[in-house]
């Protein structure tokens, strides 16, 4: 629709995830009209996170360094590892202040749809790092979908005969959310994952 360079600024934001065609067309006009400065800053981020941000050598998760943060933390604890698809779920977790172990990323799920299989994870890296006997419970964190569950359920079987305790993230229902609008799994996994209430 238009000419030359800014239809193929269009058409590169609109192969960025969540980016539809309309919202492509609205961040390139954006930036044609934005302060040559704020755009070159722009474009010096894009090039820099290519340059300088890569995948740490033992958990998969992004770092700038041959090891991520959480990797040259010495307070982490290292008897405990959790299994995450992506860098972004290791933030996710991280906010809840909850969890103080090791965090190992799979880099996706297992997805034969997609052409996805257990050689295309870092899944061979993780057995390495239970090969040495110093963890002793694996938290397999993967998506509570078809893929993730599918994923969690391959690790299970193959970490079993480590002797390594495998446990899985609850899933159920939110905070703040309503029964009639939760699906039939996630209900059903709320009921299997009932607790008692102390009073």
């Amino acid at each position: 629709m238009y000419e030359g360079v800014l239809q193929n600024l269009i058409d590169e934001l609109g192969r960025l995830p969540g980016i539809g065609p309309k919202s492509a067309q609205r961040i390139a006009f954006h930036i044609l009209g934005a302060d040559p400065v704020d755009v070159k800053r722009l474009a010096q981020a894009l090039l820099e996170v290519k340059e300088k941000i890569h995948f740490c050598r033992i958990c998969g998760n992004v770092a700038t360094e041959d090891e991520c943060l959480i990797c040259r933390d010495p307070r982490r604890d290292d008897q405990v590892i959790c299994v995450v698809e992506e860098p972004k779920d290791v933030v996710a977790i991280e906010r809840t202040r909850e969890f103080r172990g090791r965090y190992h990323v799979l880099g996706g799920a297992i997805s034969p749809i997609d052409g996805i299989g257990p050689d295309d994870l870092r899944i061979r890296e993780l057995m390495a790092r239970l090969a040495d006997g110093q963890v002793n419970e694996l938290i397999l964190a993967t998506d509570p979908n078809l893929e993730g569950e599918a994923t969690a359920t391959y690790l299970a079987r193959l970490v079993k005969p480590l002797g390594i305790k495998v446990t899985r993230l609850a899933s159920g229902l939110p905070v703040g959310g309503d029964l009639e609008y939760a699906d039939e799994v996630t209900l059903g996994r709320a009921f299997e994952g009932r607790r008692l209430l102390d009073v």
